[in-house]
């Protein structure tokens, strides 16, 4: 254990908690025992809670933090630190890629038992599932989702602008005055482009100049460590899933045929749509129904998109079509908060309510004729009027 104290303390000195994001105020960390953060390979969940051990200023040997793909876990169990950590005057423990530890869902239950006066905070993949791990966490823990920097957590961290989130009440019945006033200060539209390149993962921070190169790594670890790790799937069904993305970086955004595909990857429809969700789990493909509640796991979307528009411009082979730009950055911003649905009349159905049609600055609502409580979310302005809103707004939901 004091090798792991060796580690955790210089790390904790050198995080830096100067610009620390609004998600770490969403969290009980209190009032909850047990609480787990899930969210893709970069998204920033190590930063976070190093932060949060930073801000807490717990006593030395109170708080440790240790990562399960440690050298240290291949010879001593995690339970056995737990225990050991408790004895010695532990009261928080944080545990980082769980997914990466065979047992760790058991372990972390029997912790959790045994020691009430323990807190624990755990992370791991997007992928990870507490109704499929071996120990019975479902009960007993709080999951937290972190998702990638919204475009007004990218010009927040770069110090460009320090705007308040905006809800989508507020954002559709308000929006030009919200617009009026956060544009006293910068151009948003001077950095957006930038956002759509390099801004959804913060360690576009390092260098931005080999983000996309980055970004395709850090996918592959995903599909070749995180999901074997999970799943169990052999190397075989990476190799179709990495053909899969292939076809799909060059297509979405689409409505797939998935006959057509199964061909292609010579496999079961069943599997293609299988393999579907993986990706969107893993954080690279959003999946659209027509009804999003109820819908089983081998059910076929309507359509299909990269989740972020980054991944346009690491993935594409020829410059990215500024449409699915746009409709990529729309889905980034709100999906996070709101459950978006395939419609027929417009792009998106945001919670059942509100439809939206997403396109250029000269989009008129002729595609949401007779659709109520309907709005166009348009590039290339600044301020709207009524029912037109500036799409870099969608931007300031979290």
């Amino acid at each position: 254990m004091e090798a792991l104290f060796r580690k955790f303390l210089p790390k904790l000195q050198r995080t830096s908690t100067k610009f620390v994001r609004d998600f770490i105020h969403q969290i009980d960390w209190e009032r909850n025992r047990l609480i787990g953060i899930k969210g893709a390979r970069g998204a920033g969940k190590t930063t976070l809670v190093l932060q949060y051990l930073k801000q807490t200023a717990l006593p030395t040997g109170q708080s440790l933090y240790v990562s399960l793909d440690d050298l240290y876990f291949s010879a001593y169990r995690l339970y056995d630190l737990g225990e050991a950590f408790v004895r010695t005057g532990g009261q928080l423990l944080v545990v980082d890629e769980v997914h990466r530890y065979a047992n760790w869902s058991q372990e972390i239950k029997n912790l959790y038992d045994d020691f009430p006066e323990l807190r624990i905070v755990f992370t791991g993949s997007s992928i990870m599932h507490l109704e499929r791990s071996k120990g019975d966490l479902s009960r007993r823990a709080v999951m937290y989702h972190l998702h990638g920097l919204s475009f007004r957590e990218f010009l927040q961290i770069q110090q460009i602008a320090s705007w308040p989130a905006v809800s989508l009440p507020d954002l559709l019945n308000d929006h030009t005055q919200v617009a009026l006033d956060l544009t006293q200060t910068i151009k948003p539209l001077a950095h957006w482009n930038d956002y759509l390149k390099y801004g959804y993962y913060p360690y576009f921070l390092e260098n931005k100049d080999v983000y996309a190169q980055k970004l395709t790594e850090t996918i592959q670890l995903s599909l070749e460590l995180d999901l074997p790790a999970v799943y169990g799937i052999s190397y075989a069904s990476v190799d179709k899933l990495k053909q899969l993305l292939v076809v799909l970086a060059e297509s979405v955004p689409m409505k797939p045929n998935i006959s057509k595909l199964s061909e292609t990857l010579n496999t079961s429809r069943a599997l293609v749509v299988e393999y579907m969700h993986y990706l969107e789990e893993l954080g690279v493909l959003m999946l659209l129904h027509r009804d999003s509640f109820g819908i089983t796991r081998l059910q076929k979307p309507e359509k299909v998109y990269l989740s972020h528009p980054n991944l346009q411009y690491a993935l594409h082979q020829s410059r990215p079509d500024i449409g699915t730009l746009r409709e990529s950055f729309f889905l980034s911003q709100v999906q996070p908060l709101h459950k978006v649905e395939y419609t027929e009349k417009g792009d998106f159905k945001l919670d059942r309510k509100v439809t939206v049609e997403v396109g250029g600055a000269n989009k008129t609502r002729q595609q949401l004729a007779g659709v109520e409580n309907a709005y166009v979310a348009a590039d290339g302005l600044e301020v709207g009027y009524g029912d037109k809103i500036p799409l870099w707004m969608f931007g300031m939901l979290y």
